[in-house]
């Protein structure tokens, strides 16, 4: 059944979708705001009123007039408020230190040791959190809390369910846990949606009403906008990509089926496929990333191997566009190496003359500009766009 809104929630809503034109743009006034938003020109006005008075929102410079008095560029000021992206990964833990604009302030990558216990690794991150704001010299007050990008799936409480890659941390209350060690807030989702949420704030899809993100990390994920909206699904782990069968009599994945995409195309798979065509004797790269950068500059097993990989991942890519009619594919994740441009390369051919409505609609796929911290800057951003971003669903009353 549907429900309905009141006034204070129409506000509240208009605010973000203002503040929202406002970000995605390279400065914009007052009038364009009403253009692109379908607001009046007085509500507008007094939405940006609050904003500057509330300090999220700078007046600087304005556009050549046109006859009549000049417009003042706005846009949102950077330092009004910060986060912490975390992103937890089998193989390492990264930590972004962002501004309100999702531009990193400072990075950093840390191993994750072996052996220790779920409640040590989660006081190190904290631990790192806290000197990181510390020696960039931002207040607590100028702290709007913690992102959290980890390994799902996840319940609605932020608590671990038997991830793959991470024995011993299943039913590990980590949103609880980081909370408590940090004394921040704290926003979580899966690596790959909040990849996709930090190219929604601060990457190439700011302005892209539908898009899905292919992400490559130790293992295979996505992330969806859907009409403006970020997709998570019923239990909150939608946009599975990895586990789209691509091989039907392939390997079988921990996810209990045969040939996924995961299975095939992730790092170790990669490794161990380049391995076993290997001729006994001849030297060769050593990890995936170096068979990536072989690949890249030619080496024959290499582009073999590499060529089956983007050949699979494009195979789920038609699945993915002719089942959600999106505007962008983007491609992303730390996993994509110098190997970036064949994947793009091959992906992009394939949704360009094989999907269903290839006549009607052109998908873009292109590379993630942040994809090599792609994870730790979308943690920090789920901070920005739980607080900042506009969301349909706070229009509808319990």
């Amino acid at each position: 059944m549907q429900v309905g809104t009141n006034l204070p929630k129409v506000g509240t809503f208009n605010r973000a979708v203002v503040l929202e034109a406002i970000q995605v743009s390279d400065g914009i006034s007052r009038v364009q705001i009403a253009e692109r938003t379908g607001l009046t020109a007085q509500t507008v006005s007094v939405i940006v009123r609050r904003l500057l008075e509330e300090g999220l929102v700078i007046e600087d410079g304005s556009l050549p007039s046109s006859g009549g008095k000049p417009r003042t560029i706005l846009r949102v000021d950077p330092a009004a408020g910060y986060a912490v992206g975390i992103h937890f990964d089998p193989g390492e833990v990264s930590y972004v230190l962002a501004d309100l604009a999702g531009e990193p302030v400072t990075k950093l990558h840390t191993e994750l040791r072996p052996g220790l216990s779920p409640e040590a690794v989660v006081r190190q991150m904290a631990a790192t959190a806290r000197n990181m704001l510390q020696d960039a010299g931002v207040p607590d007050g100028k702290v709007l809390g913690i992102g959290l990008a980890c390994p799902g799936p996840l319940d609605a409480d932020g608590v671990m369910n038997d991830p793959p890659r991470l024995p011993g941390w299943d039913e590990v209350p980590i949103k609880r846990l980081l909370e408590e060690h940090t004394g921040f807030p704290v926003t979580f989702d899966n690596d790959a949606s909040a990849a996709a949420i930090g190219e929604r704030w601060a990457g190439l899809a700011r302005s892209t009403p539908s898009f899905a993100y292919l992400y490559l990390g130790t293992g295979i994920g996505g992330g969806l906008f859907l009409d403006n909206q970020i997709y998570r699904g019923r239990s909150l782990n939608a946009a599975e990509f990895g586990h789209i069968t691509v091989v039907p009599e392939g390997p079988e994945c921990y996810c209990g089926n045969r040939g996924c995409v995961e299975a095939v195309c992730c790092p170790s798979a990669v490794e161990a496929t380049f391995r076993a065509r290997l001729a006994t004797g001849v030297p060769a790269p050593a990890d995936h990333a170096a068979i990536c950068a072989a690949a890249a500059a030619g080496d024959p097993l290499a582009v073999e191997v590499i060529g089956e990989v983007a050949a699979r991942l494009a195979d789920a890519a038609v699945s993915i566009v002719n089942m959600l009619d999106i505007d962008l594919l983007v491609l992303g994740g730390p996993a994509m190496h110098e190997a970036a441009g064949i994947y793009r390369q091959v992906i992009a051919d394939a949704v360009a003359t094989r999907p269903l409505a290839r006549r009607l609609h052109k998908v873009q796929v292109e590379i993630s500009p942040i994809a090599a911290d792609a994870a730790a800057i979308g943690a920090a951003s789920l901070v920005f766009h739980a607080t900042y971003a506009p969301r349909l669903g706070t229009l509808l009353t319990s």
